[in-house]
């Protein structure tokens, strides 16, 4: 029986600058896009656990993970012109800080059981790689979830939820199982695997064939294993 819908399960962490591009650029896909609907659902990964609480400043962490600046900041000026193309703003500044996104996912987490899961995304990405917004700190993410209609108190507890922390990296171990060690990684109806921020034609093709899941694409991507991005 033919798909009255097509499915996309979207792979990605927050603190992963191609998962925005490669957002943005599904979302230039769907607009194009006039066959059947389209329903997204958004999974965490996380690309480096290991982050302190406190975080980790630009140039620490650009050091600890390429052992030198020179060429990560040369790295960013490429994706500031993809950004430009998708209309995304990349600030690398030195207020930037590399957070843990754990937190970040269970706020995501208990926001796709009520809907906006999608714009809180958009939202966090926005805040951590435009606004350089340091989302390690209650204050930042209470002042962003009141933005949807919860109150300090409610960020606090879904925060302070080992249940939640939980499953989220149930869902995370999920996704790795299965062999993704590289985001964003898009499957489509279960079967149909893309990898990296791929330009919008590759997605509306997909969107024609789904087949047997197999990575059709290498694209643009974060590596959880290199730590390259």
């Amino acid at each position: 029986m033919q798909n009255d819908k097509i499915k996309i399960d979207i792979v990605s962490d927050v603190a992963c600058p191609w998962c925005y591009v490669g957002k943005k650029r599904l979302e230039k896909a769907i607009k194009q896009w006039h066959g059947i609907p389209i329903e997204i659902e958004w999974h965490p990964f996380q690309l480096d656990p290991n982050i302190p609480k406190e975080g980790l400043d630009r140039d620490t962490y650009l050091t600890n993970k390429f052992g030198s600046l020179e060429g990560p900041l040369e790295m960013t000026k490429r994706l500031e012109e993809s950004g430009k193309e998708e209309g995304i703003t990349f600030n690398f500044g030195q207020e930037w800080l590399a957070v843990n996104t754990l937190q970040l996912h269970q706020l995501l987490h208990v926001a796709g059981e009520e809907g906006f899961k999608d714009a809180l995304k958009e939202r966090f990405m926005k805040a951590y790689f435009d606004e350089n917004l340091h989302l390690n700190t209650i204050d930042v993410l209470s002042s962003i979830m009141a933005e949807y209609d919860w109150s300090a108190e409610k960020t606090k507890q879904v925060l302070e939820d080992d249940s939640i922390a939980y499953a989220v990296k149930q869902e995370i171990a999920h996704y790795q199982q299965r062999g993704v060690n590289s985001v964003p990684f898009f499957i489509i109806n279960d079967k149909y695997g893309i990898s990296g921020a791929q330009p919008a034609s590759v997605f509306l093709e997909a969107f024609q064939q789904v087949s047997p899941l197999k990575i059709i694409s290498e694209g643009n991507s974060c590596d959880s294993v290199t730590g390259v991005c």
